[in-house]
Formats: structure tokens, sequence, C-alpha cells
């Protein structure tokens, strides 16, 4: 990739972690990005040296890994993901390398038969289970996305739950669910036969 191309592909992937109106795999992650406005930056060096040291498709995971693992990704400057990116990036590979692993680890931790509708539902407008484990850092984002792929509970906590926590966490698991291209029918497996332990 070019210098202006890892730009381009930077401001795709921070569109679609931030914007509703933008789905990286509707505009397969064009922007309106132009030369000019490139040369303007004055961080553009960070883009050049990114183009010099990464592949096409390297570029294109390390900046799905740190939008997708960022807390803010509005906020997420292309000079922060140089210095820290690196770190995040090895992380999640790990993640996805191992992902029938980490899934049934973390099911395994906090999910039983006893336990298992609880987990998801929602009374009173307060978070479910499975949601407060995730904010605590138990579960995955990549296992919650697995969990609502499996049972679709995302739908329901969308209906039942009015405040900014769950709607970011919505927003980023909607985003996130199409670059999960999996077969689901393992993870479907896995979960039975913890819930039926």
């Amino acid at each position: 990739m070019t210098p202006l191309e890892v730009y381009q592909t930077y401001l795709a992937f921070k569109n679609h972690f931030t914007k509703d109106n933008y789905d990286y795999f509707r505009y397969c992650g064009k922007t309106k990005a132009s030369k000019a406005s490139f040369n303007k930056r004055k961080d553009r060096y960070f883009f050049e040296r990114m183009s010099r040291k990464k592949s096409d498709d390297e570029i294109q995971r390390f900046f799905l890994a740190n939008f997708s693992q960022s807390q803010d990704p509005q906020r997420l400057w292309i000079g922060e993901i140089i210095d820290s990116g690196d770190a995040v990036y090895t992380e999640w590979l790990k993640k996805i390398q191992s992902l029938k692993y980490l899934f049934k680890t973390e099911a395994e931790v906090f999910i039983n038969k006893e336990n298992f509708d609880k987990m998801f539902s929602v009374s009173g407008g307060s978070h479910s289970d499975v949601l407060k484990k995730h904010l605590k850092g138990a579960i995955s984002l990549e296992t919650l996305v697995l969990l609502d792929m499996i049972l679709g509970f995302s739908k329901r906590h969308d209906k039942q739950l009015f405040d900014p926590v769950w709607e970011t966490v919505s927003f980023k698991m909607k985003k996130y669910k199409p670059f999960l291209n999996i077969d689901i029918k393992d993870y479907k497996e896995t979960l039975r036969e913890i819930v039926c332990e």
C-alpha cells in the first residue's frame, strides 16, 4: 500500500467503528480522502512508515485489531496506534488464532444450566449478567459477539436497555460482527456441551 492508501484504510476503519452510516464492507473500505488532504496532514509520516513496514493484509488486520479493541475509537489517533498498536495487534491475533479455546474457557467460567437464562435477562433496566461480565473484562468482545450470534440476545437488550453503556457495547458488537466470518456451528455445540454438563 502507498502511504495514501494506508491513510484511506485508517479512515475506513475509523469511520466503520465510529459512524452509524458507514459500513466497511458496503463501501469496500473506500473513503473520499484525497491526496491533497493527506499531504496537508502533519502526521503523514506515520502512514509512510507503516506502508514500508507492513504488508497490505497486515495493515488491514492491524487497524481492525486497534479499532475493535479500543475503548474510544473516535479518539484513536494514528500516532497512538503506532506507539501502542503492536501490543494490541499481537494480543488480538492470539485471541483470533485461538478463538474456539477462548470462547470455551470464558463461557465455562460463567455459564451453567442453573444460571443460563439469568445470564442474558434484563430486568428493570439493569444490565444483564453477561454484559456486566464483559464490562469487568471477564468476557472478551469476541465471546460476547459469538454468544450473540448463537443466541441473538442483543435484540432483546436493544429493546429493554436505554443507557449509553449498552448502546456503546451494542454498536461495537454490530460493527465487529461482520469481521468474525466463522462457521458458528462448532460454537453452538461447545455452548450446548457447557450448559448440559
